[in-house]
């Protein structure tokens, strides 16, 4: 069995089989034909009329009443008491040649012996009231003929399989040699992690279909991989200014400890202060990068819900940290996660407050949210940038934040099947918008 273990052998394998079987059985069916053929001609042949002196001397032979008629080279009469008489070997009546004899009907055909052991083609027909003919012709040279037909077909059926396999052996090398090539990616990828590698594609058949999918996986495998590399790179710059501020902070903490030479209160009510505020901003960062993290299939489970209902509860949580917000909603309900959304519109309502000092408009109408401030906006160069991870406007470096907030947007947003954006709007400031299909009432009512 592991001769067969490859596609390449097994496919030649397959067509050396099935070549082989179609000649087998056209031989077989040509033999059967030239038998039948042949079978045939010989009965003709038994039945041709005979000469006229043939018949005379077979009457002075067989005196027997009601015995005039034409016979064949080897005849035997069978009588109705089942007596005989042969001109030649005698023929071995059987039960259908009684049967004919007793209810008279059409010839019967059959292959036979006689009495001295030769095969014969027999002929029985009806010669008189109560008398058969039974006449016979040799069947040893038709014997022979099909037995060197045979051994012919035979040789050719032989010669046909080995011509399937040298065939088949051909068509697998040739069928398969892209598969071939791919193979040798995979195993050259595996190897050596280069995701790189390409598979040259030629043509639109399955095999170049396969190989399209396998550079489109490879490049989508490649692209996350130097994704996952910026977030760890930026993540590491993030994580690096806080924990620097906390070390030295701590390091003073210690030293004065340390020295005994004590910090004055309000310095040191400063210094845990900003500890306190960079332990928090660690905090946030890392729940931030654990949300991005999130891999597609890792999300919460995606419901029906009230698109106005979670637009109202970030509300409410924005408003308790002091941003001034007025609202317009009107129910619309989607399908997605209450959590990640919630996140997605309070991290909205928050850049807005933060951004643009002021009142923060939210406005829910037909499936579309805006969320609107009143600050000086963002330059046009910057708006393609504004979801990327980490990014954050040269105006903005100097306040707090990580630059992951709109990315968290983008994400949720996509989870649920939607779309967002950020454009300058008229008469100042920065619109958000979200766009997520869903209905203005619910299936669950």
């Amino acid at each position: 069995m592991r001769r067969f273990s490859s596609l390449r052998s097994r496919l030649t394998l397959l067509v050396t089989v099935a070549v082989a079987l179609a000649i087998a059985l056209a031989s077989a069916l040509s033999w059967v034909v030239a038998k039948q053929q042949m079978l045939g001609t010989l009965d003709q042949a038994i039945m041709e009329p005979e000469k006229p002196e043939d018949q005379r001397w077979l009457q002075e032979h067989c005196r027997s009443e009601g015995t005039e008629g034409h016979f064949a080279e080897t005849v035997t009469l069978l009588l109705s008491d089942k007596t005989t008489c042969s001109v030649g070997s005698p023929i071995k009546a059987t039960e259908e040649d009684l049967a004919l004899l007793a209810h008279p009907g059409e010839p019967v055909y059959r292959n036979g012996q006689t009495v001295d052991g030769r095969s014969v083609r027999v002929v029985t027909t009806n010669f008189a009231p109560g008398v058969a003919v039974l006449e016979s012709r040799p069947l040893a040279h038709l014997n022979s003929s099909l037995r060197r037909m045979a051994l012919g077909l035979a040789g050719l059926t032989a010669l046909g399989a080995l011509a399937a396999a040298w065939t088949g052996l051909a068509i697998s090398r040739t069928a398969l040699a892209p598969v071939g090539r791919l193979t040798k990616a995979v195993e050259h990828i595996g190897q050596t992690q280069d995701l790189s590698t390409r598979i040259p594609v030629q043509g639109t058949d399955e095999i170049a279909r396969l190989g399209t999918s396998f550079n489109a996986m490879t490049t989508a495998l490649a692209g996350s991989r130097e994704r996952q590399r910026q977030l760890v790179a930026d993540a590491g710059h993030e994580l690096r200014t806080p924990l620097t501020t906390l070390r030295t902070n701590i390091d003073l903490l210690l030293r004065s400890e340390e020295t005994g030479r004590s910090i004055e209160p309000g310095a040191k009510k400063r210094l845990l202060v900003s500890v306190k505020a960079q332990f928090a901003e660690l905090s946030t960062l890392v729940g931030d990068l654990l949300q991005l993290a999130r891999g597609d299939t890792d999300h919460e489970p995606h419901t029906e819900l009230g698109l106005h209902e979670v637009v109202r509860a970030a509300v409410e949580r924005a408003r308790l940290r002091g941003a001034e917000v007025t609202t317009d909603l009107g129910e619309w309900y989607v399908v997605g996660g209450a959590a990640s959304l919630e996140r997605a519109v309070l991290n909205l309502i928050d850049n807005a407050a933060k951004f643009g000092p002021g009142q923060v408009d939210v406005m829910l109408r037909a499936g579309t949210l805006t969320v609107r401030d009143h600050g000086p906006g963002i330059a046009e160069e910057e708006l393609p940038h504004v979801f990327d991870r980490f990014w954050r406007s040269p105006s903005a470096r100097a306040m707090p934040g990580s630059g992951l907030g709109l990315a968290i947007v983008a994400q949720a947003v996509a989870e649920a099947g939607g779309r967002v954006r950020l454009d300058n709007a008229p008469g100042g400031g920065v619109i958000a918008t979200v766009e997520i299909p869903g209905k203005s009432h619910s299936a669950l009512r």
